[in-house]
């Protein structure tokens, strides 16, 4: 695995776009025609541990499905931003409300709605198959496809650099 070359102790919010990197790129329809999306438990349990832990953990999506905002609220989030037809907008809001820094936000997105952001945050990430724009773009490439454990991988990291990955809090859910 490789490692993120950044000071991973500045970090205090871990931001992610969902279609693409907390969910595959692939997302079946129902037959109502809403989509429906297939979600990483291990990413699950990392972003639940990164609240309990103190960092802000939030959600800048163009989805606007109410799964969406259960599943990631019932993890703990309290800043998920759907709809979002400009993310730089919901990412500036962010900022604004908790006085972050750039260098104090790492971003996780995969295509071009992303990467308004990903020029303005610290710490710009993708996962492994995300397009080339967004790939020159970033810090940090995953090895791991979206929806497949990339938000996994640079939580666990953030966590490590932050001595929080395995304390108490690590063993129950």
């Amino acid at each position: 695995m490789s490692t993120i070359n950044y000071d991973l102790t500045k970090i205090k919010a871990l931001v992610f776009d969902v279609d693409g990197v907390l969910s595959s790129e692939m997302i079946p329809l129902h037959p109502s025609g809403e989509p429906m999306r297939m979600v990483n438990t291990k990413d699950g349990y990392a972003l639940q541990l990164a609240v309990k832990q103190g960092l802000c953990v939030a959600i800048i999506s163009g989805g606007k499905t109410d799964a969406v905002r259960i599943r990631y609220q019932g993890l703990g989030s309290k800043d998920i931003y759907l709809g979002s037809s400009l993310k730089i907008k919901d990412y500036n809001d962010l900022k604004a409300k908790y006085n972050f820094s750039d260098e104090e936000i790492l971003y996780m997105g995969d295509d071009i709605p992303d990467l308004e952001v990903m020029r303005n945050c610290g710490l710009p990430c993708c996962p492994k198959d995300a397009v080339p724009e967004v790939k020159d773009l970033s810090l940090y490439i995953s090895n791991k496809d979206g929806g497949h454990g990339c938000a996994r991988d640079v939580v666990e990291q953030v966590l490590k650099a932050q001595g929080t990955w395995m304390a108490d809090e690590a063993f129950g859910w």
